[in-house]
């Protein structure tokens, strides 16, 4: 779904501009997104399979909930929204969210298809049951919970990304020291 989002410098600034996300990713033109992830009491994350029909990596594992900031929303808003619209948690308190950081990400799938983005980075705890959960159809194929360390040890084999979509290295390693923190 194209929608406006607010276009940031290569810093991450606000630049008073807006763009569809669709000229956004033409253009390579920075801007913001959230990423939530998920883990439980019992050692699990909740990781989902993106779409078979994703323009990015269709059918790799990825984070929890992720999705793009529309123009003038908050990130905190934007997370909450995101969280109810991929997975069907309406109720969630935001302060039971966590952020971790913002991480800087550039990458040129294509000529037309540049993601330039800034990923708001958040954890929480769930406490539904993976049963309660509702994927949503358009955007997510499978959610699924992972044991901790099997998720861990995964990310570091050298195929990794034939599974999980390949963030940075760092990226994956800061959510697991964020979660594994809590555990």
């Amino acid at each position: 779904m194209d929608e406006l989002v607010d276009i940031l410098s290569e810093n991450g600034e606000p630049t008073g501009t807006t763009a569809m996300k669709s000229e956004a990713h033409r253009k390579g033109l920075f801007h913001a997104t959230v990423h939530v992830w998920f883990y439980t009491d019992h050692k699990e994350i909740l990781i989902q399979q993106r779409g078979k029909n994703k323009d990015t990596y269709p059918l790799l594992w990825d984070v929890s909930v992720a999705g793009h900031v529309s123009a003038g929303e908050s990130i905190e808003t934007s997370a909450l929204r995101e969280i109810s619209e991929e997975i069907g948690l309406d109720d969630l308190p935001a302060h039971q969210l966590e952020k971790i950081g913002t991480f800087k990400s550039l990458q040129k799938h294509s000529e037309t298809l540049i993601d330039a983005e800034f990923h708001h980075t958040y954890i929480c705890l769930l406490q539904a049951p993976l049963s309660k959960l509702t994927k949503q159809e358009s955007e997510v194929e499978k959610l699924a919970l992972i044991p901790f360390e099997q998720f861990k040890e995964e990310l570091l084999r050298a195929d990794f990304s034939q599974k999980y979509v390949p963030h940075d290295l760092d990226y994956y390693r800061t959510v697991l020291a964020s979660i594994d923190q809590r555990l």
